[in-house]
């Protein structure tokens, strides 16, 4: 099966929005995968996250080890390689390290006072110029991620703007992943697994190792197109269509060389409530908030952090 690539400016333009929706429409309901071209996101804009996670990941690791993500109630920091098991079912650790960073808020916002779920400061490392790249950039996808939403409205029948007010004030992430190489190909980048939220863009180095496994299909691999997205549904928005979406176990097998990564999940606000779209039929799943959700599954992926 293959992974369609779209191009965004045929919606974004208007030239043939119709066209577009029909192939994200088959795309979301068939492998759950796709990959986005012409997209408008500046690529010295990339090339600057990627520069900024390299140095960040260079850092010794007694300094990354003060903003580890495990001793953080709101999903921030660093995740160290080990500290990770994505493949809940044979709890294999992943060979890889990553940087989080969520929606920002400041220190004295009543919500981050109050000890609300998923809204918290971000933590940031002490590398120049790394806090104000990865917000310019948190800004550019995450308006890229929320605009894609118009044309799921479309596909799905909804009323123009329906998912615009979730998404105010989202728990989206911002991960800068690093992969070490595994020439001898032991162990698993990152174990398969379904995203947990909306859904994932991702922009990779061009070194492969991702893997997706359609429903009755063997593991195929991504293909990479410079400059362009992998866009993937999440579980939350699966549930969210009742299953008209599929949300699609993906992996990443050790590199031979070194692979890098910016992944973008967009989850919707904490207060949410994720239930069965208008015009979906019978609820398959139960009405659950997007912090209650996500909190559930964040929950199996870390190990606990070693006490000393």
């Amino acid at each position: 099966m293959e992974i369609p690539v779209l191009d965004w400016s045929r919606f974004a333009t208007g030239s043939d929005v119709d066209g577009f929706v029909q192939d994200l429409g088959k795309a979301s309901r068939d492998t759950g995968f796709f990959l986005v071209s012409n997209h408008g996101i500046p690529e010295d804009l990339v090339k600057d996250v990627f520069a900024k996670g390299d140095a960040f990941f260079a850092l010794p690791m007694a300094e990354k080890a003060k903003i580890d993500i495990r001793g953080n109630p709101h999903n921030r920091g660093w995740a160290c390689q080990g500290s990770e098991a994505l493949d809940e079912t044979s709890g294999q650790m992943d060979r890889k390290e990553a940087f989080n960073v969520g929606f920002d808020l400041p220190s004295d916002d009543p919500r981050v006072l109050a000890g609300e779920p998923f809204r918290g400061v971000n933590v940031w490392p002490d590398v120049p110029g790394f806090r104000e790249t990865m917000l310019d950039y948190y800004d550019a996808v995450l308006h890229l991620s929320v605009a894609l939403h118009r044309a799921f409205e479309m596909d799905l029948n909804l009323p123009e703007g329906y998912f615009p007010p979730h998404f105010t004030e989202p728990m989206a992430t911002l991960r800068v992943l690093s992969y070490p190489a595994a020439p001898d190909g032991d162990g698993i980048g990152a174990g398969a697994h379904t995203d947990y939220g909306s859904v994932t863009l991702l922009m990779t180095d061009g070194v492969g190792g991702l893997q997706v496994k359609p429903r009755g299909g063997d593991w195929i691999d991504v293909p990479h197109v410079p400059g362009a997205y992998v866009v993937n549904i999440g579980d939350c928005l699966m549930r969210w269509s009742n299953d008209i979406y599929v949300s699609t176990p993906h992996r990443v097998l050790p590199p031979k060389t070194a692979r890098r990564s910016i992944a973008f999940f967009l989850d919707p606000n904490p207060d949410s409530v994720i239930a069965a779209l208008p015009g979906t039929g019978k609820a398959k799943y139960p009405a659950v908030t997007g912090a209650d959700y996500l909190r559930s599954r964040l929950d199996a992926t870390y190990t606990p952090k070693d006490v000393k």
